[in-house]
């Protein structure tokens, strides 16, 4: 068996690619219900519900704790792991996305910088706390279904 086919069979991974890639195309659907028009460009930006990484990690983390048991050392290790992810997505990343918000604003009303044609930044980094809990929600059902 090749590498390829490995990779492709190993259970483990089929969920937490399965967790990322639907969680990003759940995001434009749910934008088209909240705003009423299809935004597909979405599903390759991070930020917005649910979040894709949590997603991605809990699916994970559910299907080791499903096929190795939730006493494994590999079930610790990846819900740690899913633990610091989904932090990290609610609080460092938003804050930074946060931060990023108010710098936009003063470049874009303070004249002298915005002559100075500054790279806007990226404002959506990190995720609400609904949007990590739908993710993780999303990766409970992908792990039990794998």
């Amino acid at each position: 068996m090749n590498v390829w086919n490995q990779l492709l069979t190993n259970r483990y991974i089929v969920a937490a690619l399965i967790g990322s890639v639907l969680a990003q195309v759940l995001k434009v659907f749910v934008y088209y219900l909240l705003d009423h028009h299809w935004n597909w460009r979405l599903a390759s930006k991070s930020g917005g519900m649910p979040s894709s990484h949590t997603a991605a990690v809990v699916a994970l983390s559910t299907a080791i704790g499903r096929y190795q048991g939730v006493d494994s050392v590999l079930f610790a290790i990846s819900t740690v792991f899913s633990i610091i992810v989904m932090y990290d997505a609610s609080g460092v990343r938003r804050a930074a996305g946060d931060q990023a918000k108010l710098l936009n604003s003063i470049i874009y009303t303070i004249p002298d910088l915005k002559e100075l044609q500054i790279k806007q930044l990226k404002e959506i980094l990190g995720h609400t706390p609904i949007e990590v809990l739908a993710g993780g929600i999303l990766g409970i059902i992908i792990g039990f279904s794998v």
